[in-house]
């Protein structure tokens, strides 16, 4: 304390007393706050535009002016590349999802005399949860990379500010087209994995004699087991990880900053695609 009953060790230009003490001690823990603050909104911006771009997708995709010839040409070039490319990833992690998940729950079921229950177990475990995961993977890995590699490499080299500079507006010409044909890809592949891994599944347990029914009993209990909220999940599950998976590698390409390379691009960009694809999967398990 000094002579006048004031807090020693107050930093110049601050009024003694308590007001001056209590400024002194926000004057040292400002920093802290304002890196804690910093850390958050870096944490929370992506989230913040990737709901803001997923309703301008939406509500641009409506219009019919949005869809012009170059727009339209680059759906189709990359609905090209997402079906075409995942086609033969999406067969080959289907058969190992058949062999693996569906022959062991028929062989177990079997043995365990609940047989009756194939069905329900398959829609709920493999159907419902793990092929929307899996879809989502594949689409992120064999052309989520790419696109975000593609948006990235435009951004850093000023391509997208010359785009600008022209008066085109790169959200339509790049990330409108590329989240469409994802959503419609995810779709696709989403229901050609869940046949493919069902049909290996049978083809398997029936080769072994497991089972001894038709493939087409076989896929009629798997429907019959399948409820009417559930034909309306399952493919809406498939749009929306093509959807988030097209629209994040996009918007991560969009927001790099000036120091950013392909080294530091590609591993945020992988991480945030695996958190859409878990996190628009835990909110359907959340919604019921």
């Amino acid at each position: 304390m000094s002579e006048d009953g004031s807090p020693e060790g107050l930093p110049e230009g601050l009024p003694d007393g308590p007001s001056g003490w209590l400024k002194a001690r926000l004057a040292r823990i400002r920093p802290a706050l304002a890196w804690i603050g910093r850390l958050t909104r870096h944490q929370v911006r992506f989230v913040l535009v990737l709901i803001g771009s997923a309703w301008g997708v939406v509500r641009e995709s409506m219009r019919p002016n949005s869809w012009r010839r170059t727009v339209r040409e680059e759906f189709r070039l990359c609905l090209r590349q997402v079906v075409g490319g995942g086609f033969l990833s999406t067969i080959v992690t289907a058969t190992l999802a058949g062999l693996m998940v569906v022959s062991q729950a028929v062989y177990w079921l079997g043995f365990a005399g609940m047989a009756q229950m194939t069905g329900s177990i398959l829609v709920s475990v493999l159907v419902r949860e793990i092929s929307p995961v899996l879809v989502g993977i594949i689409l992120l890995g064999r052309s989520g990379m790419l696109v975000l590699t593609e948006i990235g490499m435009l951004t850093l080299g000023g391509q997208i500010r010359a785009l600008q500079a022209q008066g085109m507006d790169p959200f339509l010409l790049l990330v409108l087209p590329r989240t469409c044909a994802f959503m419609v890809g995810g779709f696709t592949l989403g229901i050609l994995f869940a046949t493919n891994a069902l049909l290996m599944g049978f083809i398997i347990t029936h080769a072994s004699g497991v089972i001894t029914t038709s493939v087409w009993t076989f896929f009629a209990n798997v429907l019959a087991a399948m409820s009417s909220w559930d034909f309306l999940v399952i493919p809406l599950k498939f749009i929306l990880v093509g959807f988030f998976v097209g629209l994040g590698a996009c918007m991560t390409g969009l927001l790099v900053d000036a120091d950013d390379t392909i080294a530091t691009l590609m591993p945020r960009g992988f991480a945030r695609g695996i958190m859409t694809v878990m996190v628009v999967n835990i909110l359907f398990i959340l919604g019921g």
